[in-house]
């Protein structure tokens, strides 16, 4: 006898996206909605928590009625709703977490709790099978960490950033170099455009150490500006750009293949936002063409920043482990991944 199709609603409003999405047996997406705020935080510079906050309350009734138009599906079509509980922007989190449950007590579904880095991870669920032991590379905003996992819904942190996360750091050499909100892309645009030849310092740490520090390599950025400054010296910003990216991607991607060498994984994962960096991804890709037993999985632009999909691809693994949240769900932002 087969076993019975299994939906899973996802939402996720732990930023300045507000999504909704529906997805078939934790692989397949039914349907996947995206409000984006980044024009609405440009002229700030960043994201103003606040107005994110305002910004879903006014999203999230239309993103869920577009996510359900889209799939042709009503709520008796669902097994569970899932949604992030953190980490993210507290005012943000509220929102989301506080219309799942609203949603799950109306129509009578079980609740999940879901992380955001755990979201990330499960976005490679959505195209290709996760095949254990494996080694998970999350770069997003606020989080750069090399992830271990053993089996499924287990998160074993090897690696983490000590300072400043390599999205934090673009954001803050980007406005150095005067680039709008968000900075990522435009340094990854600006890089593919210069050369590497500004000699920037690489953050090793400790031998054997898979932790990450950028912060004295944002910090290089903006020396090297301020004293070419005042020396009257002109730097090709597309230069900076290519360095400081260079310097990014060959910590990122020695650690990455000297832990997969270590924990002899059989799948390298690239999860977040700035995993959506086409430098980044051509790095790895090169890279991992020595490990002819481990193969690497990159998903497609749209499942990098933040969407419900990914959200809804975790939640079922959750689902099918028995996990349930409660009507006593709050937002927490400072939640850490299971282990």
């Amino acid at each position: 006898m087969t076993e019975k199709d299994q939906y899973i609603l996802g939402i996720e409003t732990s930023c300045d996206e507000t999504a909704v999405s529906i997805v078939k047996n934790g692989r397949e997406i039914i349907s996947n909605v995206v409000a984006s705020q980044i024009e609405s935080h440009k002229r700030f510079g960043g994201v103003v928590p606040e107005i994110a906050s305002r910004h879903h309350v006014e999203q999230l009734t239309l993103v869920l009625e577009e996510a359900m138009e889209q799939a042709e599906m009503t709520f008796k079509d669902l097994d569970a709703i899932a949604v992030t509980e953190g980490p993210g922007l507290v005012g943000a989190l509220l929102i989301g977490v506080n219309a799942a449950k609203a949603l799950a007590f109306a129509h009578q579904l079980p609740l999940i709790g879901v992380h955001h880095i755990a979201g990330h991870i499960y976005a490679n669920q959505l195209i290709s099978e996760m095949h254990f032991p494996l080694l998970s590379l999350v770069v997003s905003g606020g989080h750069t960490e090399l992830v271990y996992m053993k089996e499924h819904g287990l998160f074993e942190v090897i690696g983490e950033t000590l300072d400043d996360a390599a999205g934090e750091a673009y954001d803050k050499v980007a406005r150095t170099l005067h680039l709008p909100y968000p900075g990522g892309p435009h340094i990854d645009r600006m890089a593919a455009e210069g050369s590497p030849v500004i000699n920037l310092p690489r953050a090793w740490l400790e031998p054997d150490s898979y932790n990450f520090s950028f912060s004295g390599l944002k910090s290089a950025v903006i020396n090297t500006l301020h004293n070419a400054e005042q020396r009257g010296e002109v730097i090709d910003p597309h230069d900076l750009a290519a360095s400081f990216q260079a310097s990014v991607i060959d910590v990122l991607v020695t650690k990455t293949a000297s832990a997969a060498n270590k924990y002899q994984v059989k799948q390298v994962l690239l999860a977040g936002g700035v995993a959506a960096n086409r430098g980044l991804r051509a790095a790895l890709e090169e890279k991992f063409k020595e490990f002819q037993d481990v193969e690497l999985l990159i998903p497609p632009l749209s499942l990098c920043t933040d969407n419900a999909a990914m959200i809804a691809a975790a939640g079922s693994v959750l689902f099918k482990k028995g996990h349930r949240g409660n009507l006593r769900m709050n937002a927490n932002p400072g939640l850490e991944l299971p282990n």
